[in-house]
């Protein structure tokens, strides 16, 4: 049996206020419609059809090969809509489900349960409902005796009646394929000029065909993001499910509600977090790691046995038993292997300190590659651009960089090389030397000038 999901994106999205098409506002650091493409994708294992309107290109651009589209260029309504999708999908697709696309806590296992129940219901449809005291202006769900759907009740035309009834209409819906089409084209418009997929209940009614509903066990899946308010609702409710997932699989928090992680992180057991931590993007963090407090770790790799005090990292990678910050920052690019020491306020930005390497505190070290082993002293500053073009520093294993040496690359400091305490190395360094002063030059050479004179 074919499934196709429909995911309505055609919206504005006036209440957001916003420039940026609804489906596009970041959540969990994802794009809004990112969720409904992923769980569409999961529980049907076909690419979903979604209907954009409002932002189409930018949409479009954003979701990529991962779905396929349809435009709808008036937006007329939810059967309107998914009207839109029926040149690709009639007669290929044996279940459709529609969703919209901005109700990102609907789960794949929630999904999964409205399909199960329409794949053995005989009659037109199956829709999610949510059982709330609160209606949220949603629609009243309106059962006969025997527990079939009979209507669907807007708010605004309810009777005080039908306004007691708290199980609402969620706005997911499973079809018959077959049915669906032959019912939209029946659909009549409304007062409004617009043409509602809710309508598809009376029709069903009428044609004597039964509709099922599914009521949600966790009212939160309910919730569609509408406005700002409703997005930040929504951000709180996923960190805690992210979190609480985490948790479980051996992560130490703190303080859960004080860190947050976005949705594409990994993380390793026994790795703890302490609170204000932030890991966003693909960050991937190994196991036996310390992460903050006062931490941003953003798209970079680390790996096990790290400590990260205080620090942002943006695009770097870590090997194991590495000891970061306090306040320090590590630069896209940055690479520090295995055992190397970045002490405060130090930042490091497309370069490799190699295994064991030392970087105290107070240095800047850009575009360099720093071999095994190597001390690099306070206030350490690599002078990479000369106001047109970046320039790489080289320091070889084991070599010793006094406090305030200034590095004016392009330049190369062999193996057991030293500088003295503020030097300004302006030449390379061959291996094993001393270099000291301003220019720096080598210590023998100054010895036996000095005894020159």
């Amino acid at each position: 049996m074919k499934i196709v999901a429909v995911i309505l994106a055609a919206g504005q999205g006036t209440r957001m206020r916003s420039d940026l098409p609804k489906v596009l506002h970041p959540l969990a650091g994802r794009p809004l419609i990112r969720y409904a493409v992923d769980a569409a994708t999961a529980v049907t294992g076909e690419k979903p059809v979604v209907v954009i309107g409002h932002g189409a290109e930018a949409v479009q651009q954003t979701i990529g090969e991962d779905a396929h589209f349809v435009v709808q260029a008036q937006q007329l309504g939810t059967a309107h809509a998914v009207r839109s999708a029926e040149a690709l999908l009639a007669g290929k697709a044996d279940l459709v489900l529609v969703f919209y696309a901005d109700m990102p806590l609907l789960t794949v296992e929630t999904l999964q349960q409205l399909i199960e129940i329409q794949h053995k219901n005989a009659g037109a449809f199956t829709m999610l409902t949510v059982v709330l005291p609160d209606s949220h202006g949603f629609g009243r769900v309106l059962r006969n005796p025997a527990g079939s759907v009979q209507a669907i009740v807007e708010e605004a035309q309810a009777t005080p009646e039908q306004l007691a009834v708290k199980e609402l209409n969620v706005g997911a819906y499973c079809f018959r394929g077959e049915w669906l089409w032959d019912a939209l084209r029946k659909i009549q418009v409304s007062p409004k000029g617009e043409y509602y997929l809710t309508d598809a209940v009376a029709l069903a009614v009428q044609s004597g065909s039964m509709v099922q509903a599914a009521p949600l066990a966790d009212a939160d899946e309910a919730i569609g993001i509408n406005t700002r308010v409703h997005l930040a609702e929504v951000e709180e409710i996923m960190r805690r499910r992210t979190n609480m997932r985490w948790m479980l699989a051996g992560v130490t928090m703190i303080n859960p509600a004080q860190t947050y992680i976005e949705a594409d992180v990994t993380l390793g057991k026994d790795t703890v977090l302490w609170p204000n931590t932030y890991l966003r993007g693909k960050t991937v963090i190994g196991e036996n790691c310390q992460v903050g407090p006062n931490t941003v770790i953003e798209n970079s790799a680390i790996g096990s046995h790290c400590t990260i005090t205080a620090s942002f990292l943006e695009g770097a990678l870590v090997e194991d038993h590495v000891d970061i910050g306090p306040l320090a920052r590590l630069r896209k690019g940055a690479h520090l292997a295995e055992r190397a020491h970045m002490g405060n306020f130090g930042e490091i930005k497309n370069s490799y300190l190699g295994p064991g390497a030392k970087m105290g505190h107070f240095s800047y070290i850009g575009d360099a590659q720093i071999g095994a082993e190597v001390n690099i002293g306070a206030g350490t500053i690599t002078c990479n651009y000369d106001g047109k073009k970046k320039h790489k520093t080289e320091i070889g294993a084991h070599a010793f960089i006094g406090s305030d040496t200034m590095l004016v690359a392009p330049i190369h400091i062999g193996e057991n090389a030293k500088t003295g305490a503020g030097s300004v190395v302006t030449h390379d360094v061959p291996d094993g030397e001393v270099v000291v002063g301003v220019p720096a030059r080598l210590l023998q050479k100054k010895k036996e000038e000095d005894e020159g004179t």
